[in-house]
């Protein structure tokens, strides 16, 4: 198995694939679009995580800025019905925290936005990584009482992004009420 490349940095103009020399030998690597924009110009020394995975009719290598990302991405795979272009999808679409939050409070709306994941695909991808993604990428679960909860999801439907509502969240009393909770979070937004 190939778990990490070192090169130069060769080509990025075709998403999502990009290219990487390695000693002479140019590799061609799948990246989420997360990935892409936090590549350095063409001509730069790049380290990429890697994922191969071997087909009948192919071998294809996949990369990731982050561990996390590589780590997510081999978990959404071991999902039914998931493929390797459905799981890039979901980390092009959403980072690993927020996928990792998404699992923990059973989103099923913040999943069907990303593209390609319908309600049952999203239905199932909470049901099988439940408990599994947050654990295994050790990331920091959002606050899950009811109240939390639904202060964070209005925020994320007022168009915040979910690292933004996670801060504002914490900056809340414990016990706050939802309708005060939202009117002081998004008070804190707003400066």
């Amino acid at each position: 198995m190939i778990g990490r490349i070192h090169g130069v940095l060769l080509e990025k103009a075709s998403p999502p694939t990009i290219l990487v020399d390695v000693g002479g030998v140019g590799y061609e690597i799948d990246v989420p679009m997360s990935t892409l924009y936090k590549l350095p110009d063409t001509g730069a020394q790049v380290t990429l995580f890697t994922h191969l995975q071997v087909r009948e009719d192919a071998h294809i290598l996949y990369g990731f800025s982050s561990k996390a990302e590589r780590s997510a991405f081999r978990s959404l795979i071991k999902v039914t019905g998931v493929g390797a272009r459905i799981a890039l999808a979901v980390l092009s679409g959403m980072s690993v925290e927020e996928l990792s939050s998404a699992i923990t409070l059973q989103e099923t709306g913040r999943l069907t936005q990303v593209p390609g994941i319908g309600k049952k695909t999203a239905e199932r991808l909470l049901l099988e990584l439940r408990g599994k993604l947050g654990a295994e990428l050790d990331v920091a679960a959002a606050p899950v009482g009811g109240g939390q909860s639904d202060i964070l999801n209005a925020l994320i439907s007022l168009g915040y992004s979910s690292a933004e509502s996670q801060k504002a969240l914490k900056a809340l009393p414990p016990d706050v009420e939802v309708a005060e909770g939202i009117r002081l979070a998004l008070k804190s937004l707003a400066r």
